[in-house]
């Protein structure tokens, strides 16, 4: 008889046979292992089969995967081609490979096509035009109105004089300060009253905007905006009343009343240099009533500043006396880098 130890090794042999095959050699080994050691045997065999059957059932069963094709069609080998087709730097650089280059007498570099013997610019070799040339602070200008004075000789019947001063920010943004007087005393045609308006101060802060700033700044074509303000006073007087029926003329007035009246000016004009620092300008302008105090006896029919209340068109033409004022700005040298000077990291 096999001796027990011998049963682990027959045991092994028996489990790595396929398993139709196994049971074939079942009867002789427990033959040759009596009944107690046949018994042992079948035992282990199940052992050893209910733990295959255990291992099998704890792996997990593999799900087909389905296979992607990456797509490669005609369209998607030409698209790198197609995006940078249009590619002016790309463009330009095959020019150039192909290009010498030589400096006209403006002091532009021009290439010359070897190969075709065209002439061509490289746009990205072209110095940008910068948005402003002219210094923050540029310059300042001081002018007189005669508008009302030259208008008073034609028939006018209001208005005096004005002064401003303005400032020149990058020959683009001009903001200005205007102070003048404003009077009348006029009896309108058709009309059975005199109004008066007294010697009265008005204001106007605003600012223009120079079409030209990187053109001549001796010639300005200018837009712009302004608010009015004028703390007056004005009255009635020699108002005649003719009474057919009574046949009696009744004259009296209105007493003197204090008001304020602040409106708003839209401006389009241009300034010419006439010789040195001298210069000429005129202005077009629409003034809108904003707002104004009440009275009892109604509203004047002049503003100081403002004009006639029965039309808000007007115009300006001043001599203007400009002072550069460039020398006020921080100067900052302009850094130089010398190809020659500079080390190869």
């Amino acid at each position: 008889m096999i001796t027990r130890r011998l049963l682990p090794l027959l045991l092994l042999f028996v489990a790595m046979l396929p398993c139709a095959g196994s049971r074939v050699y079942e009867e002789p080994v427990q033959q040759a292992l009596g009944v107690e050691d046949a018994d042992l045997m079948s035992t282990s065999r199940d052992s050893v089969a209910a733990a295959e059957d255990t291992t099998n059932a704890a792996q997990p069963i593999p799900r087909s995967r389905r296979r992607v094709n990456p797509v490669n069609t005609v369209a998607t080998r030409t698209q790198h081609i197609n995006e940078t087709r249009n590619d002016t730097s790309r463009i330009n650089a095959r020019r150039r490979a192909q290009s010498t280059t030589f400096t006209d007498e403006k002091g532009k570099v021009i290439f010359l096509d070897t190969v075709t013997g065209e002439q061509w610019i490289d746009s990205s070799l072209i110095a940008r035009v910068p948005k402003m040339t002219k210094p923050l602070i540029y310059s300042g200008s001081v002018g007189v109105n005669i508008w009302d004075p030259v208008m008073r000789i034609f028939g006018q019947k209001y208005g005096l004089i004005d002064v401003w001063a303005q400032l020149n920010m990058h020959n683009r943004y001009l903001p200005v300060f205007e102070f003048g007087v404003g009077q009348t005393d006029n009896r309108p045609e058709t009309s059975n009253y005199t109004i008066r308006v007294p010697a009265s101060v008005y204001f106007r802060l605003g600012a223009d905007y120079n079409f030209f700033y990187n053109s001549n700044p001796d010639y300005l074509m200018t837009a712009g905006v302004r608010y009015g303000f004028s703390p007056y006073k004005w009255g009635v007087k020699n108002i005649v009343l003719d009474s057919e029926y009574w046949g009696e003329v009744v004259d009296f007035e209105i007493p003197t009343q204090r008001a304020t009246a602040g409106w708003f000016e839209f401006r389009f004009g241009v300034r010419v240099k006439i010789a040195g620092p001298i210069s000429m300008g005129w202005n077009f302008r629409y003034a809108i009533m904003m707002h104004e105090s009440k009275s009892a006896f109604g509203q004047s029919s002049y503003v100081p500043g403002f004009g006639s209340r029965t039309s808000g068109i007007g115009g300006t033409f001043s001599i203007i006396y400009t002072l550069p004022l460039s020398g006020l700005n921080k100067s900052k040298a302009p850094e130089v880098v010398n190809e020659e000077n500079i080390s190869p990291q």
